[in-house]
């Protein structure tokens, strides 16, 4: 059983680019799914697919990486909000990853966005995690 579901779906990110694979296998939940939707978005992953088995079901991550250099185009993954020590942001106190290079993406009323689509709507939440 895992205590904390998001952090280990950063964790088989994380493991899955450390060992240079292109697909990566993590069990699905809403939350989760809306994360990977917003890693598509912003261009950190290249693909993804849900894939329903009649239980929790799987979503396969395809890893992006640059053709040249072989690089991920995530270079760090980091969890925020912990199930000991929840972080929230205010609409007027949102964080800034790597001077506006990165992203944090948070939960908030409006669904699971990033920091930059929080400032635009006025809108703070619960910090998941920073990406850069």
């Amino acid at each position: 059983m895992v205590t904390d579901p998001i952090a280990d779906y950063l964790t088989r990110i994380r493991n899955a680019i450390q060992a240079n694979h292109r697909v990566v296998d993590v069990p699905a939940s809403n939350i989760k799914r809306e994360i990977t939707k917003v890693l598509h978005d912003q261009g950190y992953i290249q693909n993804f697919r849900f894939e329903d088995d009649g239980k929790q079901g799987n979503i396969k991550i395809a890893l992006k990486y640059n053709p040249e250099t072989k690089q991920s185009a995530i270079t760090h993954m980091e969890r925020a909000s912990k199930p000991g020590l929840r972080k929230y942001a205010g609409a007027d106190s949102l964080p800034r990853v790597l001077n506006g290079l990165g992203i944090a993406i948070l939960s908030t009323s409006k669904g699971v966005i990033t920091d930059k689509e929080a400032k635009k709507e006025h809108v703070g939440g619960e910090v998941i995690c920073y990406v850069y």
